[in-house]
């Protein structure tokens, strides 16, 4: 049994309104002269690249612009923002924008630095050293990429998400600074925050870290449930409760944008430690097909893996239900598990969240190529409390039809 855990996060983190202003003497102060910033037209449009680059500039540091990203990056993209990092030569390379922007920022990052193309890297713990710094900037609350080890592609060949993880892919620098949030449209405030919460709550649920079947002496992508993974996962199941339909329904409600960048990072944090699960696995290969997004497939496939962990979790379960404020005061597990489920399942509606894979354009003989693409990833079900077979990964699908 293992008596140990390990909890790593971004070198800095600075959190607050108005922090972006802190971004050049931040760089500076870790003389980064030359920065590649990886985002996307929509936020060229709405000005916000333009709040980066001024204190970048203040700070007499010369930032080059790839503005070709976009919603859940493919491979292709990756290779042209790779080609112009090699062009410009940085010597950082910041990634704005939601989890997608700063994803294909690690990616860049990785290749500048170690050769080769993002397939070398895939899976865990194949980055062979420290990469370029890293600098992310969010602009949506929800992925937690601002804080954590992980980085997501498409492959479009394959109807599959990637990802690679690695502890050197943690940021030098992550400014969060709500206000970046606060054009952020109604559908992508709900689809990541939906995200923040399936982080928070499969970080809170996973299989305990004395429990990870990890050999001694071997690194491993995640650590299984743990102190300080749960501090930080209760604190954002509850922010989420509080904040995200206001966020949602209200967007000009500043109050709940603010509260929802924090559950974010929090979830990032929790998550990158302690391990994300079932929900995950389930949603690869069911977004890489589909082309939801990676919050939505999450947020769809969320109460029906819950269900399915319902027996190994059922306390658990229960006080998530009070931390989003659910009426389970004083009701017995089993029954305060259920009204976490059913609010869960209500929180999916008020905020726009697909409620069934059919509503995504999904069908019944896609099941079980989806499931056999998810069984595959076996680092995602060894976080998950519960053991789930080849039939059961069929089952929850079925069932979220």
């Amino acid at each position: 049994m293992r008596t140990t855990w390990n909890f790593y996060s971004a070198g800095q983190l600075t959190f607050g309104p108005r922090s972006i202003r802190q971004l050049g003497g931040l760089a500076a102060r870790r003389a980064i002269r030359r920065v590649l910033v990886v985002t996307d037209q929509t936020l060229v449009e709405v000005g916000i690249v333009n709040r980066v680059l001024a204190p970048l500039s203040e700070a007499g540091i010369v930032a080059e612009l790839f503005d070709g990203s976009e919603a859940e990056p493919s491979l292709e993209v990756a290779d042209l923002a790779i080609a112009a990092a090699r062009e410009f030569e940085p010597d950082a390379v910041l990634g704005l924008g939601g989890g997608s922007n700063m994803d294909l920022a690690k990616f860049t990052a990785t290749v500048l630095s170690h050769g080769g193309t993002p397939a070398d890297y895939f899976g865990f713990d194949r980055v062979p050293g420290p990469v370029l710094p890293l600098i992310c900037v969010p602009t949506t609350a929800g992925t937690g990429s601002e804080v954590s080890h992980a980085a997501v592609l498409t492959d479009t060949a394959n109807q599959m998400k990637v990802s690679m993880l690695s502890n050197w892919l943690r940021p030098t620098l992550a400014v969060v600074d709500p206000e970046l949030t606060y054009s952020c449209p109604q559908q992508v405030t709900a689809d990541s925050g939906i995200d923040a919460l399936t982080h928070a709550i499969e970080a809170y649920t996973a299989t305990d870290f004395t429990q990870m079947q990890i050999p001694a002496g071997e690194a491993s992508a995640y650590e299984g449930r743990f102190p300080v993974g749960d501090i930080m996962a209760e604190k954002a199941i509850a922010l989420v409760g509080q904040h995200l339909v206001a966020a949602v329904n209200e967007p000009g409600n500043t109050a709940a944008r603010d509260g929802m960048a924090l559950a974010a990072t929090l979830a990032g944090l929790a998550f990158s430690n302690a391990g994300v699960a079932l929900v995950h696995a389930l949603e690869y290969p069911l977004g890489g097909a589909l082309h939801c997004s990676h919050g939505a497939g999450n947020g769809l496939l969320l109460p029906f893996v819950m269900r399915f962990n319902l027996p190994q979790r059922t306390e658990t379960f229960a006080r998530i239900g009070s931390l989003l404020g659910e009426p389970v005061a004083g009701l017995p597990p089993a029954e305060a598990a259920e009204v976490t489920i059913a609010g869960v399942e209500r929180l999916k509606q008020e905020i726009g969240i697909p409620e069934r894979i059919r509503d995504i354009g999904g069908t019944a003989d896609q099941l079980a190529g989806f499931a056999t693409k998810a069984f595959a990833i076996k680092r995602l079900f060894q976080v998950n409390p519960r053991n789930a077979s080849l039939d059961d990964v069929i089952g929850i699908y079925h069932d979220a039809l």
